[in-house]
């Protein structure tokens, strides 16, 4: 640990509490592990804890339910599965995560 920060992988430093997206681009987490969290939020909207890597989880409703744009385009009956998956993965990617 370094100043708040947790070192990953080779070199990279992330927060103690990071985004979804940060863990991304410190490859601590993957395309599809994000794209498997899509898939779990989509199949029931009430997912609380997921572990979307190894040592950090995400509440998946209160993630999409904090990201504006993605809560309105998720209860619209007529939003196509494509936007609705984009949609939850932006708000995902921002959204802070937790010690598993």
């Amino acid at each position: 640990m370094f100043g708040g920060c947790t070192r990953v992988g080779t070199g990279g430093r992330i927060p103690e509490s990071p985004t979804v997206g940060e863990l991304f681009k410190a490859k601590a987490v993957t395309d599809e592990q994000v794209n498997t969290a899509v898939d779990a939020y989509l199949a029931d909207t009430t997912t609380a804890s997921y572990p979307i890597t190894d040592g950090h989880s995400l509440d998946l409703a209160a993630a999409v339910l904090a990201h504006e744009w993605a809560s309105q385009v998720t209860a619209l009956v007529g939003s196509s599965v494509g936007l609705k998956r984009s949609a939850v993965r932006t708000a995902f990617l921002l959204a802070r995560t937790e010690k598993a």
